[in-house]
């Protein structure tokens, strides 16, 4: 039989009746003969109170002790995911993620994974137990608790499987796969049965919620058969859920365009005459990345009397602590004539693999906007996917559009 790696995220753990779901679900599975090991997030709504009682006490926490808090939702839902098996007539045992030993970095609040112990969990799994771990979390080489970041449990789930060599990391979430596009925005939206890891990565980074970009990254790496599925279908009416498949077969070489990703959370900043000359790029982006925000797409206009003007994206939550770089660091150094800033845009995406071998597709994509009247900030492109940043009040008519212009409604399937 398999050694199984199931992560189960906020909603699917977000009341006690759900934990007993997902506790019969584990148990149908272990009947059957495999070897299961547990992911779990805290209830869902639970990081966030977690953190706003957190700001009731100090308006910029210290990230150590953040971390310290936050990291026990987690530990309240091993716990009763472990009571809730052994009531099934399991064995079961939890384990934080420091007990585990879920070695990190030191960034307090989105640290990195760097090893994983595994002898405790595979000791259990010889003894015939159900193990649970604390996703989200993990613990620094001096012994201090860190979290790994919005999401991180899928992370934490991936990396496990990676570790344990697991036959399949199953993400179970409150939807049964991954879609051609969020179905609250198009109603017409399918469920996909596969999609490579290379489209997936790209819909995570764009802006897809399904699953964590850092988890479909350490998927990636270590090959890790990956699916997603919902916690959420009656016993007997389970689907197959989507997998994330390493292979690109003819079935995957049909469709040009897979699906149309978005992301709201994007600000941008345009540093306005700067002088054009050799090192400007970094000269500015180099404070911003010390300050660790990361940057998405950048534009540096042809330059005219000497002087160019440079366009970046970033998170939307980091735009007023760049917008205070730029103004106090970078425009005075490198002698800038203006700091200028939209915080009201969002990022559209459609992403393919058949865009490699389909001509004409960028096109396609810039006449739908036009002919809606959807005008264009910022283009960038890779092998299979192409990005626009349009005006935040056109997000859901641009992502509707484009799912219907390149054949993604229900009706095409």
């Amino acid at each position: 039989m398999a050694l199984i790696v199931q992560k189960y995220g906020g909603t699917s753990m977000g009341s006690p009746d759900r934990i007993r779901n997902v506790a019969r679900r584990v148990a149908r599975w272990k009947a059957q003969g495999h070897q299961i090991v547990v992911v779990v997030s805290a209830m869902s709504g639970e990081t966030n109170r977690l953190l706003s009682l957190a700001k009731d006490v100090s308006p910029q926490p210290d990230p150590r002790e953040l971390d310290v808090m936050v990291s026990t939702g987690e530990q309240v839902t091993i716990a009763l995911l472990a009571m809730a098996l052994k009531d099934l007539g399991f064995k079961a045992k939890s384990y934080t993620g420091g007990q585990v030993r879920v070695l990190t970095d030191s960034t307090f609040t989105k640290a990195r994974i760097l090893d994983i112990d595994n002898a405790k969990v595979r000791r259990d799994l010889d003894s015939d137990m159900v193990v649970i771990v604390a996703g989200f979390q993990g613990v620094d080489e001096h012994g201090n608790i860190t979290t790994l970041g919005r999401g991180g449990s899928d992370t934490s789930g991936v990396a496990l499987a990676a570790a344990l060599k697991a036959d399949e990391c199953q993400i179970y979430t409150d939807v049964d796969g991954v879609y051609t596009t969020d179905p609250r925005v198009v109603p017409e939206a399918r469920k996909l049965e596969r999609i490579t890891f290379e489209e997936m990565l790209e819909m995570a980074s764009l802006g897809s919620k399904v699953l964590q970009i850092r988890s479909v990254e350490f998927a990636g790496k270590y090959k890790v058969k990956l699916r997603v599925l919902s916690s959420f279908e009656e016993e007997g009416k389970e689907t197959s859920g989507t997998l994330i498949t390493f292979e690109e077969d003819t079935k995957m070489e049909q469709p040009i365009i897979s699906g149309i990703a978005f992301n709201r959370d994007e600000a941008k900043l345009t540093v306005l005459g700067v002088p054009d000359r050799p090192g400007i790029a970094y000269q500015i982006l180099g404070p911003i990345a010390d300050a660790n925000i990361d940057v998405d797409m950048i534009i540096q206009n042809v330059g005219h009397d000497g002087t160019t003007d440079f366009s970046f994206t970033v998170p939307r939550g980091e735009f007023a602590r760049t917008k205070k770089i730029l103004d106090e660091q970078i425009r005075p150094h490198v002698g800038a004539r203006a700091i200028d800033g939209d915080n009201h845009i969002c990022k559209v995406s459609a992403v393919g693999v058949g865009m490699r071998s389909h001509p004409g597709v960028a096109s396609k994509m810039f006449r739908a906007l036009a002919e809606e009247g959807i005008n264009i900030q910022m283009i960038s492109t890779s092998e299979i996917k192409i990005s626009v940043v349009v005006d935040e009040k056109y997000i859901e008519l641009a992502v509707r559009v484009l799912h219907g212009t390149f054949g993604l409604d229900q009706a095409a399937a």
